[in-house]
Formats: structure tokens, sequence, C-alpha cells
């Protein structure tokens, strides 16, 4: 059975820790790729004895790692859903991006809806910008010896972000506005720091991450506060990067 990274499980629910660069579901983007999350779970689910269909709430990109919510059960699955709709869901991540980022922020940027080729071929290309908002913290900061572009130095952050809305690739693009761009990110970053830290930090994907999930229980009505751990990959960066942590 392929692995699956398991934060939470009850006779309702399943967290998984998704890794980067899987899939959630089978995609317009990938046909030949057979091998998502969704197709884990319910090989996972069905081995344990749980003939159930696989009921995924919330998505993250594909190059996005971190906490996933799967309901085995379509009521919980809408009942769950309407809190991440309603924005009773608070959600945490954890992003490496370029230069000193200011300590704290609200970023206020409403946002056209960003549409993928081949993925949303027909949908509508006219509809306004939607509201979006993202609070961030900034947890450490490094400054290597690396030039890169016209630096003679590279400055990076460690931020907490949290959005309060959950437009596609928010965090993403809300970061690149404030022109602190998520290092790996190919659509909205910055190629010149995507390469060198590549290269010299082996920072190879996205570094953006799901790190905590709060949310009442659909069944029991009992808050549940989800946090995933660092995985080997982020562990290496952060042992690379040499954080300096902050008060």
């Amino acid at each position: 059975m392929t692995p699956l990274n398991i934060v939470y499980e009850d006779d309702s629910l399943l967290v998984v820790d998704k890794p980067a660069g899987l899939l959630m579901h089978p995609s317009w983007l990938d046909k030949r790729e057979t091998d998502t999350l969704a197709g884990r779970v319910k090989e996972y689910l069905s081995i344990s004895g749980d003939n159930v269909k696989v009921h995924t709430v919330h998505r993250l990109d594909r190059p996005t790692s971190g906490l996933v919510v799967i309901s085995k059960d379509a009521i919980v699955a809408r009942t769950l859903s309407e809190q991440f709709v309603s924005g009773d869901v608070k959600k945490t991540y954890w992003a490496i991006c370029r230069g000193f980022a200011p300590e704290q922020g609200l970023i206020d940027y409403p946002l056209i809806e960003e549409h993928d080729k081949i993925a949303d071929k027909f949908a509508a290309s006219d509809k306004p910008a939607q509201e979006a908002r993202t609070q961030f913290h900034r947890l450490g900061i490094a400054e290597l010896s690396l030039p890169v572009s016209k630096y003679n130095k590279m400055r990076l952050s460690w931020l907490e972000c949290q959005p309060f809305t959950g437009r596609k690739h928010q965090i993403r693009r809300h970061l690149k506005h404030i022109r602190h761009p998520i290092i790996g990110d190919t659509r909205h970053g910055c190629r010149h720091h995507n390469k060198e830290c590549a290269a010299e930090l082996g920072i190879t994907s996205l570094a953006l991450r799901a790190v905590k999930l709060e949310f009442t229980h659909p069944v029991t009505d009992f808050p549940l506060k989800l946090e995933a751990p660092l995985d080997e990959r982020w562990q290496a960066w952060f042992e690379t990067l040499g954080w300096v942590r902050e008060c």
C-alpha cells in the first residue's frame, strides 16, 4: 500500500499530511498521473475494512504540502465544507519567501479568479476581483552570502500565514503582491531566487506548508486543533538556513 501519513482519524474524519507534488484528485492538468491523494486514501480505507467513499472537503495545490481533511460520510462532509466556506476553519501555513518581510501585516487585496489553461478551459474570464485577506507574522529570517540577481547576499523570511478567505493560490499571490514571493513558486515567484535556492539550499519545491487546522468537529461539536510535524524536507531546509527565532 502507498504510504499515507495520518495525523488524525475517527469514525467520521481522516486528516492526512499530503506530500508536495501529489495531486488531490485525477486531473486534466496531468492525465497520465494515476497516483493521487484521493486514491491513496481510498486504498487505505478499503484495506482497513472501511468501504466508504472519499469526500475531500477542501484542497491544497499540487506543490503545497500539509494537512488535508477527508470525510468518510457525505453529510459530515457537507457540514464541514460549510465551515470552510463561512470562514469558521482557522488555517495556518508556513512559507519561506524572498527578502526580509515585515514582522507582521494584513494583506487586503482582492484577487481576480485565476484559471488553468486546461482545467478551467471553459470558465468565465470576466468575473470581478473577489475579496481576499491574508494575515501574516514573521517567525524567522536568514541572510546568506549567496549573490542572487542584483543582490550580493540572499535574504529569506519564514512566515506564518492565515488566510481569512479561500481564493485560488491566495497566499502565493498575496506574498507576490507585497514583493515577498514564496521560494519555489514557478508561477508567482522569482526565477532568480528559485534557481539559487534549488542549487545552493536544496529547496527544489514550493516552500509552502499547511501546518495547522482548527475547526469544530461536525459530529461531536468539540473543537479540534491539528498540527502537521515538519517533514524531512522542511527539517533539512530549516537546518540549512539556521533560522533566528523571534519572540
